[in-house]
């Protein structure tokens, strides 16, 4: 990251763009209209998906990391 501070309207931003049915597509298909279409907007137009690159240091595009705790399970 640039050593931007997270700010919670950031954050807010980052799960409106896991709640985005694009998005969600494009993550999980990794393929399609979606997709493209994710990967071709993402960082010049939709401010949620900038925020989601900024919280979680991805691309709104990429895939979810599967080995990753789930919240709230974490020891």
């Amino acid at each position: 990251m640039s050593g931007e501070e997270i700010t919670d309207r950031d954050r807010a931003n980052a799960q409106t763009c896991l709640d985005c049915p694009v998005c969600r597509r494009a993550r999980k298909k990794q393929r399609g209209l979606a997709y493209w279409f994710v990967r071709k907007v993402e960082r010049g137009l939709c401010p949620k998906c900038r925020a989601y690159e900024k919280v979680y240091g991805r691309k709104a595009h990429e895939p979810m990391p599967t080995d990753a705790p789930k919240r709230g399970n974490e020891e």
